[in-house]
């Protein structure tokens, strides 16, 4: 039952990641119609995710320090339920998008996961890490969240603040979160930088160039979108006005 990267169990669950980011997307008019109702139900499920979690911990009588939701990933997931649930903050908006983001998609590709299909850690893996991207592209595709520069410098911020808190964890208890005292044991991206700890300056300078290319990105398609749309809008015009006549 153990997990094996780039294998058919990885390859459907990242296949069922890009048909779920897709619905958001292709249905995201129907979506807004009863944003609080799909924001309270996503927000549950994140956090049902997480309690199933620790839940599971427990049961299995494995509860440690190392237990503790401060890795990135776990932090931006509990972030995203509380982005669902509170639409005005833009703080909360700037940290899902970017952070949780980057945090899953390298999770995804690369996930540091022992158990394989059917066990309930694969299924709670990939089910988290997609609902952090879902949420994310929710949020830029319902709520029309828009990034400015300034969210990315936020977002870098708060990556520097939630890191802080994370090495500080890792000298009181001996932890690992977001891989500050070693790199995983499984294959990961932190593999093509130097060794610890020359790689935590290395990962911060990744860190921001991914940020500015994701906000890049952001701003790319709103541009794209608002041109497709005045040319729809350009179009409807004239045959309007052809009909008129």
């Amino acid at each position: 039952m153990e997990f094996t990267m780039f294998s058919l169990e990885h390859a459907a669950a990242l296949f069922a990641g890009l048909v779920v980011l897709a619905a958001v997307c292709l249905q995201r008019g129907k979506i807004r119609s009863a944003d609080r109702k799909i924001g309270l139900i996503g927000a549950c499920m994140l956090i049902g995710s997480e309690l199933a979690l620790q839940g599971w911990y427990i049961a299995r009588g494995v509860w440690g320090a190392d237990s503790l939701p401060l890795q990135l990933c776990s932090m931006t997931l509990l972030a995203s339920a509380a982005a669902l649930l509170m639409p005005g903050s833009r703080v909360l908006q700037d940290i899902v998008f970017f952070l949780g983001t980057l945090g899953a998609m390298q999770a995804l590709i690369t996930p540091n996961l022992d158990f394989g299909f059917p066990h309930f850690r694969y299924f709670h893996f990939f089910l988290a890490h997609i609902g952090i991207l879902a949420t994310a592209v929710y949020l830029f595709a319902v709520r029309r969240y828009r990034p400015r520069l300034r969210s990315a410098v936020s977002a870098f911020c708060w990556l520097q603040g939630v890191a802080l808190i994370a090495a500080a964890a890792n000298g009181a208890f001996g932890t690992n979160f977001m891989f500050l005292a070693r790199k995983p044991s499984t294959a990961s991206l932190l593999d093509a930088l130097s060794p610890w700890p020359r790689y935590i300056p290395e990962l911060e300078a990744v860190a921001a160039i991914l940020i500015l290319m994701l906000y890049g990105l952001a701003r790319g398609v709103e541009t794209g979108a608002g041109r497709f749309r005045r040319r729809k809008s350009g179009r409807q015009s004239a045959a309007a006005e052809s009909n008129r006549l």
